[in-house]
Formats: structure tokens, sequence, C-alpha cells
């Protein structure tokens, strides 16, 4: 059994600073009012209950996998090219992730027989699939973030070596000043034959980083948004498997959905899933 570590006193503390740096450095982006409107929309949408939310949205036009929402569209809030499910909360990267998972059969065991899943800086709807999941022990994780079962700091993690089955990391490399040394430890926790599902935002061929770039504004102009540290490009690949990483790229294409259904579903080309092996 896992149980949680930390200071709940101590990890308010660090929510509440991360937070306000947050909203002082969105106040100084050009479109700083239009964030304050979707960030209190959104506070009083999702203050709703998922039915009332479901009925609400109810269509036919859109539909997410995660929840088994029919709804009349999307969500555009925050930033233009995020379309969140106005039920679960859902953004295209995790529809996309969790059909690949089904399809890969990423928590098949054998029978009798039970999976260690890590799940770093957990999204809500992925944390509730995979705490359904039948003969799964579930473990969150997650430096800031007081909803995660432990307080944990992925470049320098507290767990034993190969103590881990499944590892999901999904937009967190992108915030680490040293990657590197997280994606080693990433590979150290993991179980030989384990298997890891890491996914970062792609702009181009190349990465893009600066250490001594500090300033939200422009950290968002060059990497994305204001608490990147780098921009990744497609040499994020040979970066796994410098770790000692075996790596598979997948996208939407792999799913072998026709157009419609893809975009029903809300689901991009350009996202890219990286299923590693150990």
């Amino acid at each position: 059994m896992f149980r949680k570590t930390g200071s709940h006193v101590d990890r308010s503390a660090i929510i509440t600073q991360f937070n306000c740096f947050t909203i002082r450095a969105a106040s100084r982006a050009p479109d700083g009012f239009k964030r304050l409107k979707d960030f209190l929309y959104a506070k009083a949408l999702f203050s709703l209950p998922s039915g009332a939310r479901r009925r609400l949205f109810a269509g036919e036009a859109r539909y997410c996998p995660l929840c088994q929402s029919r709804l009349a569209r999307f969500l555009v809030i925050h930033r233009p090219y995020h379309l969140f499910c106005p039920v679960c909360r859902s953004l295209q990267r995790h529809r996309l992730v969790w059909l690949l998972l089904e399809q890969e059969g990423w928590l098949d065991h054998p029978p009798g027989e039970r999976l260690k899943l890590l799940h770093f800086a957990p999204e809500a709807c992925l944390e509730a699939k995979f705490r359904r999941a039948s003969g799964v022990d579930y473990l969150s994780a997650d430096l800031y973030d007081r909803r995660a079962m432990v307080r944990a700091d992925i470049a320098a993690l507290q767990f034993e070596s190969e103590s881990f089955d499944r590892i999901f990391c999904s937009h967190v490399l992108e915030h680490v000043p040293d990657d590197r040394k997280a994606i080693g430890e990433l590979g150290r926790v993991l179980k030989p034959g384990g298997r890891a599902v890491i996914l970062v935002p792609i702009r181009g061929e190349e990465t893009d980083e600066d250490p001594e770039l500090t300033d939200p504004v422009e950290r968002e102009r060059r990497f994305g948004q204001l608490d990147h540290v780098r921009s990744y490009g497609m040499d994020f690949l040979p970066r796994l498997e410098r770790a000692g990483f075996s790596v598979q790229g997948r996208d939407a294409t792999s799913l072998q959905m026709d157009a419609q259904d893809l975009d029903r579903m809300g689901l991009e080309a350009a996202d890219i899933v990286f299923i590693c092996r150990k």
C-alpha cells in the first residue's frame, strides 16, 4: 500500500504562491483581460455538478470517449487551441491518449497479478479511469498539486528503483529545469519490461531552451506558456532513447478512424504520444 507524505500546510503555501505568480504573469499578457474572464467562467461552470453540465451541453456534434458524453460542442477557454470537454474537462491530448492506451492494452496484466501505476501531475479525467481499472495499484504524484497522493520532485524521486510497472507523465517535462535528470529518474523507478507513456508539446523539429530566460511573458512567447522552460521538437525522441528507453511515437493516425470521427472527438493530428519501454 502507498501512503500520503508531505505537509498539507507547506503544500498549500506553495500552491498559493504559485497561483499568485501565475495570475500576475497572465495579467501582463496582451490578452490578460480575456484570460481573467475565461478563468471566472470556468470556475463558475465547473462548480456545477457533472450531470448538470452534461445536460447543459447535450448534443450530437461532439463526443468525449473519456466520460462518454454526447455534446453540442467542446469549450474553447484559456487558449484558442484548447478544446475542453465541459463534463470531464478533458483536452484533445487526454482523449487521444486514452484511446491509444485502450488500443495498446496498456493496463492489461496476467490474471492474479497487479500493476503498480505512477501518475504524475494527475489529470482528473484520466485519474478516474486509472483508479477504476481492475488490478491496478494507483499512485499520483506532484510537486505542487495537493490533490496528488504524494508530493514528489520528478527530478529527485523518493521511490525505490524498479518500483512501478507503468508510468504516466503528460505535459510535465517542459516545466522541469533539468529534464534529462527527470527522464533518468523515470527510467530508474520503472521495472524492467515496464512501460511509460510520456507526452510533451512538440513544436517543430528542434528543442529550443534557454535556462537564462526567466521572464514569464517572454517564456510564453518563445516556449508557448508562462511556466514552460523550453519548447520541445522531434529531437525529444532521441532524448528519451539516450535515457535507455525503447520509444514508439503514436498519433491520431494510429487509431485508424476516419476524419469525421477524429473531428467529432476533437482529436489533434499534431499531438504525439511517446510510448516507452524499458
